[in-house]
């Protein structure tokens, strides 16, 4: 579900272990350098995966989720500090700056390149941990307190899952991130000599990671639906 940039979740299934992607493990990283105690980092992790976290809610610069303890509901509101216009731009740069790079994201992997690349520019994708700001419904007073963790921690499984859940964190969509590679194309191939990856170059990236992608959610429906695969699959 989404609403003018904003895209909920749903609710995540209980589980152990942690970050398996080099980006998860950063996000990771950063969630311990957020916590104050070892106490509170131990008992996010654990309301994580027992999937206390209702449906988590992203949005530029923006993380909403519900966290049950007991009885009781808390509400948590993170924040992340937005890329500015020229990160923003360096950002774009690194990932039009090689064939592959769209499609990579798309098919849920993101280069350490494209990283260091966008980090040249100026852009830090990834978060350090004294970016989060956190405030909770509940009586704790350290922020972020361990249901702000645990949201935190299960928002890190989304990233493990789609790197482009973290550039959405960042301001730049999956949508936006498209359509701005889009138009700069566009701009390429008309402006003086057409310099630069053309727009058809850069379709094509999307066209395959998009029909890669649609193929394997398809195939993991009618594996957790007991249905049979096609021979031609």
């Amino acid at each position: 579900m989404s609403t003018a940039g904003r895209v909920t979740h749903p609710r995540l299934r209980p589980r152990k272990g942690g970050a398996r992607s080099w980006w998860g493990k950063a996000w990771a990283r950063a969630v311990e350098e957020a916590a104050y105690a070892e106490g509170d980092l131990r008992a996010g992790r654990r309301a994580a995966r027992r999937g206390d976290v209702g449906g988590i809610s992203v949005g530029p610069g923006t993380l909403l989720a519900a966290v049950r303890e007991g009885d009781d509901a808390w509400t948590v509101d993170v924040t992340v500090p937005l890329l500015d216009e020229v990160e923003r731009r360096g950002l774009v740069d690194a990932v039009a700056a090689e064939s592959g790079r769209v499609a990579a994201l798309l098919a849920g992997d993101l280069p350490h390149a494209l990283v260091e690349h966008a980090e040249e520019a100026g852009a830090e994708l990834l978060p350090y941990g004294g970016e989060f700001g956190a405030t909770c419904t509940c009586t704790g007073f350290l922020d972020p307190c361990p249901h702000a963790l645990a949201v935190l921690v299960q928002v890190g499984w989304l990233i493990d899952d789609d790197p482009l859940v973290l550039f959405a964190v960042r301001g730049l969509g999956r949508e936006a991130l498209l359509g701005e590679l889009h138009a700069r194309s566009v701009g390429d191939v008309e402006g003086p000599g057409g310099a630069g990856r053309d727009v058809g170059e850069l379709a094509d990236d999307v066209e395959v990671a998009a029909d890669a992608v649609l193929r394997a959610r398809r195939l993991l429906d009618l594996l957790e639906s007991g249905a049979d695969v096609p021979d031609h699959w």
